[in-house]
């Protein structure tokens, strides 16, 4: 079996005028000469890099056509060691290796007619327990409102996740102001003011009382917050048991994680945006970190993030993949889920409510009572719709040409 073609794909997913859009998934079908083809994902949907994520694959896909698609573990390590830039990494780099990665995954597992979990080493979890995640921004499919500032609302969006099965959620509950639109002066670096204090107290305060004792609650910061602020928030949030602490500072920066997971009384969690065995290798030896997060859309694939979890479990760290992207992300996580034995809880995203976004996808994958039941299809289990296809930006790179 041969690569003959890589198609590079942005799909509308319900922006209006996609191409500028806040919310631009980057698919990538790698195509082979027995009919077989396999989808993956660039993780750059959403903040500012969908377009450096889709020339990346053009051109990290001219160094695959010809190879043998099941032969992933030799097209990682040409791509990392033979582009120049691959052993580089960062953020663009890795997310163009690991949509490829994932792509010759659904392939393999096509081709032998086996979900990838089996691939992998079969299953250790089903029924994956699952969480609703980012609820400052309300939950459900239709919104009028998008934005929560008060804490009451935030006890209502608590108890309309529960009433849907959820007995974990997650929460920013400092990156929207205590203002009417969430916006206007609002400083969360260094030491804080004591009514950005009162405000994120109060929030997640609102959040406890509504869910009572038993509902495990998740905050992020998004990095948004310095060691600081974030030791002073952890701090003042210990009282209401918090199940861990998710980006509280600079995510490439593990002597400040250190510094929070010293001072603060809650389990430190990050990992969207560190890349590969090597960016979490200083995280797991300084001990800084309890729950890793790697995107499978940005860390490398399913074949390096395999790598990294395993790595994690001699560290006796649990893993939550995070999981922000078009349904074929999900789909990839929850192959691996589905394997690692220090798996702890999976995210479903707001953004996984999206009608427009579950109607590109064949299947509709969703959780009932706040569980994921891990699909048993070939592959990865999912693909684009002929009509999202259809309606997709496309590139489509056909001839090999390596560097040097």
């Amino acid at each position: 079996m041969k690569i003959v073609s890589v198609d590079v794909m942005q799909v509308p997913s319900g922006n209006s005028g996609a191409s500028r859009g806040n919310w631009c998934p980057v698919i990538v079908r790698v195509n082979t000469d027995e009919g077989i083809s396999g989808f993956g994902e660039v993780g750059l949907a959403y903040g500012k890099g969908w377009r450096a994520g889709f020339g990346m694959v053009q051109d990290f896909a001219e160094v695959i056509i010809g190879e043998d698609p099941l032969n992933i573990e030799k097209i990682w390590e040409k791509i990392f060691r033979k582009t120049f830039w691959g052993m580089g990494g960062g953020t663009v780099v890795n997310a163009g290796i690991s949509g490829i990665d994932i792509a010759l995954w659904d392939i393999k597992g096509k081709a032998f007619n086996l979900p990838v979990w089996q691939l992998l080493g079969g299953k250790t979890n089903d029924n994956l327990r699952t969480y609703a995640s980012q609820l400052q921004y309300n939950w459900g499919p239709n919104l009028v409102k998008e934005a929560l500032i008060e804490p009451e609302e935030y006890a209502e969006v608590t108890r309309v996740a529960m009433a849907e099965g959820y007995d974990a959620i997650k929460v920013d509950p400092i990156i929207l102001s205590n203002q009417p639109d969430g916006k206007g002066p609002w400083k969360i670096t260094g030491p804080l003011e004591k009514k950005v204090l009162k405000t994120v107290y109060d929030r997640v305060a609102a959040m406890r009382k509504a869910g009572g004792d038993d509902l495990d609650i998740i905050i992020e910061h998004h990095s948004n917050t310095d060691t600081v602020s974030a030791i002073q928030i952890g701090k003042a949030l210990e009282d209401l048991r918090i199940f861990y602490y998710e980006e509280p500072c600079h995510p490439l920066n593990p002597q400040s994680m250190l510094e929070v997971k010293n001072n603060v009384d809650i389990p430190i969690a990050s990992g969207e945006r560190i890349y590969t065995r090597f960016g979490y290798r200083e995280f797991l030896e300084n001990r800084s970190i309890h729950v890793i997060q790697p995107d499978i859309c940005l860390c490398g694939g399913l074949t390096e993030a395999k790598k990294i979890c395993d790595m994690a479990y001699t560290y006796d760290c649990a893993v939550q993949i995070h999981v922000c992207g078009s349904p074929i992300s999900k789909a990839a996580a929850l192959q691996i889920e589905a394997v690692i034995p220090n798996f702890l809880i999976h995210e479903h995203h707001q953004r996984a409510l999206n009608p427009e976004s579950r109607a590109t996808c064949l299947y509709d994958y969703q959780p009932v009572n706040g569980k994921y039941k891990v699909p048993d299809l070939p592959g990865i289990g999912q693909e684009l719709t002929p009509e999202a296809i259809a309606k997709s930006t496309i590139v489509t790179i056909s001839a090999g040409k390596t560097y040097g």
